[in-house]
């Protein structure tokens, strides 16, 4: 299987020289480096090659490097049912750049597309919606951004007084939790629900 991945990344670095960076097979599987203006015409190109064929878009996400001037990475699993293949194409991108959309070639890439918006706060051009999709209305920041507080900015609930859904800031209460990483089957200082029958 190496073997054919390794003969599908030569074939695609030659007939595609103008899209691919680079290539590398790792662990069985292909990574495809791509730069970012040429990747709806390499997305076309897999989907229409006769000897690729990878009509199925199996996901879309991304990876933060906040070191690196490209912070991040777009991926893209492509999977290939008339060859049994999969691909994965890889995007470095800056934080202030736009990706273009693929939802013209594959639809499907629509809400995958405004996940990695939502999660990273990554732009693609083209796009028929580019709205958020997990996080919740006014939601500030990008969750999966390696800069972001892992407790957020503001809780939501529905206040009973004021009939209504509140936004508050953040309150961390600790002083209800017991941070006992002992077993407690091995002296542990609480009761636990049922302890109170092992007497009777």
């Amino acid at each position: 299987m190496s073997e054919a991945l390794r003969e599908l990344g030569a074939s695609l670095e030659a007939k595609r020289a103008d899209c691919v960076l680079s290539w590398s097979v790792v662990r069985g599987e292909l990574t495809v480096e791509v730069t970012p203006s040429a990747l709806t015409a390499f997305v076309e190109f897999l989907k229409a090659d006769s000897s690729c064929r990878f009509s199925t878009l199996v996901d879309i996400t991304a990876v933060d490097y906040p070191e690196r001037t490209k912070r991040f990475d777009v991926v893209y699993h492509f999977l290939s049912m008339y060859t049994n293949q999969r691909v994965r194409l890889r995007v470095a991108v800056r934080e202030d750049e736009i990706v273009p959309s693929i939802t013209r070639i594959h639809p499907s890439a629509n809400w995958f597309e405004r996940e990695v918006f939502d999660m990273f706060g990554i732009l693609f051009s083209g796009h028929p919606d580019l709205r958020r999709i997990l996080t919740d209305y006014g939601f500030r920041g990008y969750p999966l951004r390696k800069d972001f507080p892992t407790t957020g900015y503001t809780e939501v609930r529905y206040d009973e007084a004021q009939k209504r859904v509140v936004y508050e800031p953040v309150k961390l209460t600790q002083e209800y939790r017991q941070f006992d990483f002992m077993s407690p089957w091995e002296g542990a200082h609480y009761i636990l629900p049922g302890d109170e029958k092992k007497d009777g």
